[in-house]
């Protein structure tokens, strides 16, 4: 077998583990990444962030035509070619992962294709198409991500039942859709395919569609889709679920839910499972916590010193822009330089229509932590802008101390709302005041300058609309 001695190695090619092995060359180490596909990116670029926005926006623009009736422009109903939607949505993903493999060479980054687990502390075993190698490494970067989890009593051997990954496939469009998980990830899916024709029945087991944001950020995305969609049944479980020849039968347990309802095909998204029991984490003395996510300081170091950890395996919240930032750090850290991951807080978002977005504190946790807040919220009916674009759905608040005048969170809902909860993120992380969102000069007509009259709102300067 073949044995190789390395400086820097990086066990996932997905965004984090990318940007730790770009970063650690740039900062001229010698860097091996190794990726079990062919394909870098992970999860995200191949089978969650980008193609599922990229069916999203067609689904956006199918709505926006849809929505144009009311003031006179009509295209008709649109036809929809799955094959041409797939060309497109493997044409996104092969151009950026082929953007990768160019900046992997640039670098002069060894890539191997292959699956990589522990044989100790300090050396690991690789499994390629060619064979077995061993690995003993200076310093290494765990970024092996994350995987759907599965829950008991649904069939998984039936083609019927799908995941996230199997639903981005586009393979059909089921006439009868049922999600079982009303979070960020089922709220999305059951965009795309009620804008590909499904009828869309959502269960979710919490009391409410995507339980981290605030009741107000979800009424406008409730108020669309209770139009939209078949059902909503929230404080409702899945009990079982029977594969029958003609359909799937899906049995519930809730006081405003049937016993039972039929479905083409069901999507399972209750959530992600960290894929440290993947790579025999068994044989190191790397300490984990809960749901065996790996513990880490600040600056992603474990307990072992030369080992680092970043994204989904570290817990909570596993998002992409998480990962990056973290790896960025770990490959800092790791050639010596002073680096830390200390965010004020990570933003959220729901990238549904309307968009739903948010970051740092939430009323709801104010609430429940009895923390004092001064809100302005603004409503999108007042807003020029939304009501130009046909989105008067949506709201933008902050909330702010009501002692030194500090931001400490913001929500956003409506159109774009993704996009615009940056400037939030920044005065967050800036340490902006009330007066600061307020005096900065926002262009009109926009969406962005919501979430300055917010912040008027709650300083009492507001003048589009009464103070409160």
């Amino acid at each position: 077998m073949k044995q190789l001695e390395r400086d820097f190695v990086v066990l996932g090619g997905g965004p984090g583990g990318y940007t730790a092995a770009f970063r650690a060359a740039d900062l001229g180490r010698s860097v091996t990444l190794i990726e079990q596909q062919k394909s870098l990116g992970g999860v995200c670029l191949n089978v969650g962030c980008i193609p599922s926005k990229t069916l999203l926006h067609l689904a956006q623009v199918m709505d926006d035509a849809a929505q144009l009736e009311s003031v006179g422009i009509t295209y008709g109903k649109p036809k929809v070619d799955l094959d041409a939607i797939r060309t497109h949505k493997e044409t996104v993903v092969s151009n950026l992962t082929g953007g990768l493999d160019g900046l992997v060479k640039a670098r002069k980054v060894e890539r191997i294709t292959g699956t990589g687990s522990f044989i100790s502390d300090t050396e690991l075993l690789i499994k390629t198409e060619d064979g077995e190698m061993t690995i003993t490494f200076k310093d290494l970067v765990i970024a092996v991500g994350s995987r759907p989890i599965q829950i008991p009593g649904i069939p998984y051997e039936d083609e019927r039942i799908w995941d996230s990954t199997k639903a981005l496939e586009v393979s059909e469009i089921p006439k009868r859709l049922t999600i079982i998980g009303g979070g960020i990830i089922g709220m999305e899916m059951a965009a795309i395919y009620h804008g590909l024709g499904s009828e869309i029945t959502v269960i979710e087991m919490t009391d409410s569609i995507i339980p981290p944001a605030d009741r107000d950020l979800k009424q406008s995305l409730l108020k669309q889709v209770k139009k939209q969609y078949k059902a909503i049944y929230t404080s409702t479980k899945v009990t079982k679920v029977s594969a029958e020849s003609e359909s799937l039968k899906v049995e519930l347990e809730g006081e405003k839910a049937p016993d039972s309802i039929e479905a083409d095909a069901v999507l399972v998204a209750v959530g992600r499972k960290v894929n440290t029991d993947r790579i025999d984490i068994d044989k190191t003395t790397i300490k984990r916590g809960d749901r065996d996510w790996i513990l880490t300081d600040e600056k992603q170091r474990t307990n072992v010193s030369h080992i680092y950890a970043i994204g989904d395996v570290t817990g909570d919240p596993m998002l992409a822009h998480r990962a990056t930032h973290q790896g960025k750090v770990a490959a800092e850290v790791a050639s010596g330089l002073k680096s830390a991951f200390t965010p004020m807080s990570i933003p959220s978002v729901a990238y549904t229509q309307p968009e739903i977005a948010w970051i740092g504190l939430t009323e709801q946790e104010a609430k429940e932590k009895k923390i004092p807040i001064k809100k302005g919220s603004f409503p999108w009916q007042a807003s020029g802008r939304a009501m130009t674009e046909l989105a008067p759905l949506g709201v933008s608040k902050a909330l702010f101390d009501p002692e030194s005048g500090r931001i400490l969170g913001a929500g956003i809902a409506g159109k774009h709302a993704g996009e615009l909860i940056g400037e939030a993120v920044l005065a967050l992380e800036m340490g902006a005041v009330a007066e600061d969102i307020a005096l900065t000069i926002h262009p009109h007509p926009t969406l962005s300058e919501t979430f300055a009259v917010a912040a008027e709102l709650a300083e009492g300067t507001a003048t589009d609309t009464m103070n409160r």
